[in-house]
């Protein structure tokens, strides 16, 4: 068998850079393209017929759930080994993701090294046995930019569920955060460095104070009971009364859900 060939849908380029960068000194693997959508793997998918496929659950257009979904339609075949990528691992997207096809599921920050490992682990199969995406399913293609309106509508709904009313002290500064994050899937990892400061930028303030303001507007959520409304908006037990998140928690996990719903 010739050289692992492996296509890669993943939007943030550092993380595209470290993959390309390590797999270029790999004899027995082959990145034989990268697509920043969800439509534009699909359409690699089919041109490459590859053994693997590295898959963020975050793309836009069309996310990580609707490719696993178009690839489970296929011809009758060996489908790829497909690795998912997700900066949050709940028991509701795993569920989902391995019903939906996925091989294995990698929380982010991850290693290189076990990702290696892992795409060997579970490719059995020969490339010739795999078929590309049937030509008749059509997919309705919707645009990549996301909906600001419609995301400022959530986040609204979704703060009063959860009880962080518009007045109190960080209610502003969570929603520009998970906003920022929807946009900027990158920021999640560089809260300190990124994050915070932008939002200090925009509201002529300072890192630090955006930093406890957001975690006061969580705290407000937390000490309002509203535990049970938090775990039934995701559909799972997330947390409990004593289980504060971080800030970063709080923010990847709305984020998440934002962007897999399209907003």
């Amino acid at each position: 068998m010739g050289k692992l060939k492996v296509i890669v849908g993943e939007e943030n380029e550092e993380q595209v850079k470290q993959i390309t960068d390590f797999f270029k000194k790999d004899s027995a693997v082959e990145i034989c393209g990268i697509a920043s959508n969800g439509y534009d793997l699909l359409d690699m998918y089919n041109s490459v017929v590859p053994d693997a496929v590295v898959l963020d659950l975050i793309l836009p257009g069309l996310d990580g759930f609707g490719v696993l979904e178009v690839i489970q339609r296929t011809n009758i075949g060996v489908k790829p080994v497909i690795i998912v990528l997700s900066r949050v691992i709940k028991d509701s997207y795993v569920t989902k993701a391995f019903q939906c096809g996925a091989s294995y599921i990698m929380a982010k920050p991850f290693s290189l090294e076990n990702l290696r490992s892992r795409l060997f682990d579970f490719n059995t199969a020969p490339v010739n046995d795999v078929k590309p995406v049937a030509p008749e399913i059509e997919l309705k293609k919707f645009p990549a930019q996301k909906n600001k309106n419609f995301l400022d509508e959530k986040l609204s709904n979704l703060f009063i569920m959860v009880g962080i009313p518009a007045h109190v002290k960080g209610y502003q500064f969570l929603r520009e955060a998970i906003k920022l994050t929807v946009e900027k899937p990158e920021f999640i990892n560089a809260i300190t460095k990124k994050l915070y400061p932008t939002i200090a930028e925009h509201f002529n303030t300072t890192a630090s104070k955006v930093e406890r303001a957001i975690r006061h507007a969580i705290e407000v959520a937390w000490n309002r009971g509203k535990i049970e409304k938090i775990n039934n908006l995701f559909g799972i037990k997330v947390y409990s009364s004593t289980e504060k998140p971080t800030n970063g928690e709080f923010i990847a996990l709305i984020a998440d859900k934002m962007l897999i719903e399209g907003a």
